[in-house]
């Protein structure tokens, strides 16, 4: 009996209580908030022991520097010299450890409506043991039987589940467009700042789409050569065009009043910005100068200087990709991003026009109410009459994340010779996976605002 109260109380120290026990300095933190910081946490975990396999600087460091590797290596089962435990079929079984996590969890938290439950506590609870239940399906992989067959399967699910999570961050993208836009155009319709407003961040929006179109021609183009970035910077850049043109054509307007400018011009950055970023992830090409050298062309001259230290580059870089990963996960995961995937979007009755419209509007004082203070960090318990996001479609979001990151992580289709030190040499694979993702994101906002008019007799409302 002691031994099972013992085992409870360590347990229970693990939930949400865990949050009291930091100090006081501390900010007040909600329940909510808190549990999907721990679940991210594992997931930053998981990810950069994926970066460190992927790493021959640090699998010669420690080669160099613990004693007794090559015994340690063999005591493990990992081989030789650990080669068991590096490079890209390390990072698929480790992944495919960290998404069966995250898959499990899906499954376990299907339509729970009520904080209350013990499915909910669960969720919200229980830390250690889950790092332990995490650490050993991660382990476990590395003991599955027939690894050649088991990895080239894992491979194509690896690419499916990385192709839907981009593909859900453009629509979610697309739906972020439209929901800003309709969002001010309420406000509008009672004070005229809001109509300046509009008129100022879409000024914004296409002088920065239009300045980037410009730099990347300078830049990335140059007189002789450069076929691909002169084709495919007109293409992208003539693409923004016709959706901005699209957007006020009065065949729109008539069926779609909200739409404008200001979802356009938020298109057109991103585009953009995936165009820069392909472009960067272009290998580079080559030619032959007047003295017979190999010079790299149609990349900027400052660039090269800024790839001369690889360690800082990679590090950076990783580090902003992996961050925009999990800013894309934590975002996606809100209740009205669920909803707005599933066709569900608030009237436009109800919206209360404001600059932050992404937040929440502050009249859910009763939060406040819900108040448990041991000590040291306060912890407000917001989800006393229900639950305030989804946690299946929560968990769902990181599992399809995990397999993006196991692609990411492996350069995609050029996983052979992947080391994350080559990060941001560029491969083709990359260069159009981000291209495709360019041109699925305009087709996504096409499709919004020609739907009405393919399908008259249907309701649309975004």
């Amino acid at each position: 009996t002691c031994g099972f109260c013992l085992t409870f109380q360590l347990a229970c120290c693990c939930g949400t209580a865990a949050c009291s026990l930091c100090c006081k300095c501390c900010p007040k933190i909600k329940q909510s908030t808190s549990t999907r910081f721990m679940y991210a946490l594992y997931f930053i975990l998981v990810t950069i022991i994926c970066c460190v396999m992927m790493s021959t600087t640090v699998a010669n460091e420690m080669k160099t520097h613990i004693p007794f590797y090559t015994q340690m290596c063999k005591g493990i089962q990992a081989g030789e010299m650990c080669e068991k435990l590096v490079g890209y079929s390390a990072v698929y079984k480790v992944c495919f450890g960290m998404a069966c996590f995250f898959f499990l969890f899906f499954l376990f938290t299907i339509k729970i409506n009520s904080s209350k439950s013990c499915r909910a506590y669960i969720h919200n609870g229980f830390w250690f043991i889950k790092l332990i239940l995490l650490a050993a399906m991660c382990s476990g992989a590395f003991f599955i039987p027939d690894q050649d067959t088991f990895l080239n399967a894992w491979r194509y699910v690896g690419a499916t589940g990385g192709f839907l999570f981009i593909a859900i961050q453009l629509i979610l993208l697309v739906e972020f467009a439209h929901k800003w836009n309709k969002n001010w155009t309420a406000g509008a319709n009672h004070k005229q700042m809001w109509n300046g407003l509009l008129a100022l961040v879409t000024l914004i929006l296409y002088s920065i789409a239009v300045a980037a179109l410009v730099l990347m021609a300078l830049f990335y183009t140059r007189s002789e050569g450069c076929m691909y970035n002169k084709v495919l910077i007109g293409v992208n850049g003539g693409l923004c065009l016709f959706v901005s043109l699209m957007a006020i054509s009065p065949c729109v307007q008539n069926r779609q009043p909200h739409s404008g400018l200001l979802q356009s011009g938020v298109i057109s950055c991103y585009v953009m910005y995936l165009t820069f970023s392909a472009l960067s992830s272009k290998p580079p090409e080559t030619i032959l100068d007047e003295n017979n050298q190999n010079i790299t062309i149609c990349v900027p001259e400052f660039s090269q200087g800024l790839h001369r230290d690889e360690n800082l580059v990679t590090g950076l870089g990783t580090t902003i990709l992996f961050g925009c990963i999990l800013y894309s996960c934590l975002t996606s995961t809100t209740r009205a991003s669920s909803e707005a995937l599933r066709g569900i979007y608030a009237s436009p009755e109800t919206e209360v026009a404001r600059c932050c419209f992404c937040c929440v509007p502050d009249g859910d004082a009763d939060a406040e109410e819900h108040i448990e203070k041991r000590g040291g960090q306060t912890v407000i318990y917001d989800e006393k009459k229900g639950t305030v996001y989804s946690y299946a479609y929560f968990h769902f979001v990181f599992f399809l994340a995990s397999l993006y990151v196991m692609m990411t992580v492996t350069h995609w289709f050029h996983y052979e010779s992947a080391q994350i030190e080559k990060f941001f040499t560029g491969t083709w694979s990359i260069f159009w996976i981000k291209m495709v993702s360019c041109w699925v994101c305009v087709g996504l906002y096409l499709w919004t605002l020609t739907a009405p008019l393919c399908c008259p007799t249907r309701e649309f409302s975004v």
